[in-house]
């Protein structure tokens, strides 16, 4: 019952500091760390312990497939240089770069601690930052090659980490070794989760009822970690490519119905466990204070040093990894330079959150400095979050920085181009026995009416069609006339919407369109189908 109870005290915490944040116009991770913070300093409050299996495999492998499913496939391939850079040469560089400032900081860490606590820090969490980005209108491929970063570069800090933890137990390490296991790891976690999200697409395809469909959505990311960790390949790169893969293969395998009530229940879902996990980083505070026992300042000065290397090693290495690779000239051609602001935004939002907690909390009791490696990783959540999430903002009007209006164009075309595939069904279908001419003439004047307001207004289209599209000026009443009128009326807008669905599947297929343009207008396509099999 004290379980319980501390559950549905924090949900209802995460939902008063959610509408905090709203009020106050701040991305609700940060106001979420901050209130936990708060909490924790309350006398006489109950601990609050966060178990690290509990963070591991309730709240990570569902963030992590979320994260791969609403990821565009299209703009992750045009990006992947930066992103692998980022995800997997940055992590390495800022393991290396963190182990050897806190082995020769006083009291001085074991290179396997250091190393462990290099590997905690290193993986970022782009929640904070692409909301935030999302919201002021920030370049899309910012926005792209920030949250494939953080797709990617939990797998290899865990890795990482796991390496660093397996030296520490065994008393020994080989590069050559762990370079080889990190291949596999990585490798084996990409084939087993992209072959377990194609076997799961398959049954998805046969089932035809929602509240089935939703929960096994809801169970995939699970068993797919699971059973990467169980053959020890990576369970979070399964997860993710695996969410990668199931948002591509969506269009096909949910109905309209299905798509609707999934979103509605990953995005409550999805809300809850970051909201819990953000608000029990705060609670964390009370045992990270007395983990160090009442040790002067020393702990503080060293995270302090850690947090201040972190945001400069970023810094240092996404210049030279935004303009090296383009040195050569067949490069530049197909991928210019990037302007300075926007590669200072990019270094900027190194936010560190869950999987670093999580990591730091999972570390064996008996490593050596474990408690100071506790501290400092929650500085460093602490301080990127608070001091760069509520600076990021300022930073963007400052540079100038602003939405390049990519995928208003993409939107755009989408919408225009469906319109024009219904249109040209519309003509092949006038000639059909079963079409009526008023059915004909209504879908011409809606079409037309949607051609004329597409350039300036995309939202919820006008379905209020009950009373024109079925008026009929030859004054029939029977029922069984309306009734044929209604059953043209509906196949006819039915075979329309299916060609606007193709259209789109196609441009998203070729590469005109991302996944993130094809979701919001399939959105709107969805709703008109639910509509109309309510009529």
């Amino acid at each position: 019952m004290p379980a319980v109870a501390t559950v549905l005290g924090l949900l209802t915490v995460v939902a008063l500091l959610a509408l905090v944040a709203r009020k106050v116009h701040l991305p609700y991770p940060i106001v979420l760390v901050l209130g936990g913070l708060v909490i924790a300093l309350v006398p006489r409050l109950p601990p609050v312990q966060l178990a690290p299996d509990t963070v591991f495999l309730v709240f990570l492998p569902p963030l992590i497939y979320a994260g791969g499913w609403f990821t565009s496939l299209r703009d992750f391939r045009a990006n992947l240089r930066p992103i692998a850079l980022l995800a997997i040469g940055l992590v390495l560089f800022t393991v290396v770069c963190v182990a050897g400032l806190v082995h020769e900081l006083p009291p001085g860490l074991p290179w396997a601690s250091a190393f462990a606590l290099g590997a905690i820090v290193a993986p970022t969490d782009a929640i904070a930052a692409t909301a935030i980005l999302q919201r002021l209108g920030a370049p899309r491929r910012i926005v792209t090659v920030l949250e494939g970063e953080s797709l990617l570069n939990d797998a290899s800090g865990l890795i990482a980490f796991n390496f660093a933890v397996m030296a520490y137990r065994t008393g020994g390490f080989s590069l050559l070794d762990a370079g080889g296991q990190f291949v596999v790891s990585g490798a084996g976690g990409v084939a087993i989760g992209l072959a377990m999200a194609w076997l799961i697409n398959q049954v998805q395809r046969r089932i035809e009822d929602p509240p089935i469909e939703i929960t096994l959505s809801v169970l995939v990311p699970y068993a797919i970690y699971l059973a990467a960790n169980g053959l020890h390949l990576s369970g979070v790169l399964a997860v993710a490519v695996a969410g990668i893969y199931a948002g591509w293969a969506s269009p096909q395998t949910f109905s309209a119905a299905t798509r609707i009530r999934a979103l509605a229940v990953w995005q409550v879902l999805i809300f809850v466990l970051n909201g819990l996990v953000f608000v029990l980083i705060g609670l964390q505070l009370p045992a990270v204070r007395d983990g160090l026992g009442g040790q002067p300042g020393g702990p503080l000065v060293i995270a302090a040093a850690v947090s201040l290397a972190v945001i400069v090693i970023r810094f240092v290495w996404v210049f030279p990894a935004a303009y090296l690779p383009r040195l050569p000239m067949w490069v530049r051609r197909r991928d210019p330079y990037p302007g300075w602001r926007n590669v200072v935004v990019v270094g900027w939002t190194g936010i560190r959150g869950v999987v670093s907690l999580a990591a730091a909390l999972s570390l064996p009791r008996g490593i050596p400095g474990r408690d100071l490696m506790l501290l400092v990783t929650f500085v460093v959540i602490l301080v990127t979050l608070v001091l760069q999430g509520l600076s990021l903002p300022l930073l963007l009007r400052r540079l100038g920085v602003a939405d390049d209006g990519a995928a208003v164009e993409e939107e755009l075309e989408a919408r225009t181009r469906a319109i024009d595939a219904a249109l040209d069904r519309l003509d092949l279908l006038a000639d059909q026995e079963w079409t009526r001419d008023e059915g004909i003439a209504w879908m011409r004047r809606y079409y037309g009416k949607r051609r004329k307001t597409v350039d300036t207004r995309f939202g919820r289209l006008d379905h209020d069609h009950t009373e024109d599209g079925h008026q009929h000026e030859d004054g029939e009443d029977h029922v069984e006339a309306h009734r044929a009128r209604q059953e043209s009326w509906r196949r006819l807008r039915q075979e329309l919407l299916s060609a606007e669905r193709t259209t789109l599947v196609g441009l998203r297929n070729a590469g005109v369109i991302g996944d993130e343009v094809l979701h919001r207008v399939e959105r709107d396509l969805d709703l008109e189908e639910v509509q109309l099999a309510q009529d």
